[in-house]
């Protein structure tokens, strides 16, 4: 497993990898992720293996900027930030992390991203805190120092009928009633 900095160098480098069907694990604005690229299921399916998450659940979307994700919402209001909005049972978020923004970019606008921990464990806030099996199975980590809100984002559905449901609740408080 080879470190990087978050500079123009460990831009590339992560880039790279993602672009060759590799995993990443990436700083947000949150918590550290672990990000594929959706152009290769075998890395996605390789976060699925590597959190021992269930494959079931789905891995959200994060995104370059908020037209990337084809939401047109009132809490798009958010992005970037700590919201995931999830749409047409589909997750994205619009992290407020330049670096991680362009390097999503450079991977063409949208990056599969899932919490850089064991499932049942908590997130990594720097790489200092990446379980152990986490390090040791992903293809490169880029090392932003300590994540700036510590907590994972919020989860919000966008109901059939416009309504909005809080499925997590993480770093912002959501208005639900009020939201539309």
């Amino acid at each position: 497993m080879k470190t990087v900095k978050c500079d123009d160098a460990g831009l590339a480098a992560v880039a790279d990898v993602l672009n060759s069907g590799g995993v990443a694990v990436i700083p947000t604005d949150t918590v550290y992720g672990l990000a594929a690229s959706p152009e290769f299921p075998a890395a996605v399916e390789r976060l699925y293996e590597i959190k021992g998450r269930d494959g079931g659940k789905p891995i959200a979307f994060l995104a370059s900027g908020a037209a990337a994700t084809g939401i047109s919402s009132p809490l798009a209001r958010f992005w970037p930030g700590a919201l995931t909005i999830v749409y047409g049972g589909v997750g994205y978020r619009v992290p407020d992390h330049r670096w991680t923004r362009a390097l999503i970019e450079k991977c063409g606008g949208l990056l599969k991203v899932t919490s850089a921990n064991l499932s049942g464990s908590d997130p990594a806030t720097d790489i200092a805190s990446l379980a152990g099996a986490v390090e040791e199975v992903v293809d490169i980590v880029a090392d932003g120092g300590p994540s700036r809100i510590g907590v994972p984002s919020t989860v919000v559905r966008i109901l059939e009928d416009g309504g909005i449901e809080t499925l997590r609740r993480g770093a912002i408080e959501i208005d639900t009633e009020n939201a539309k």
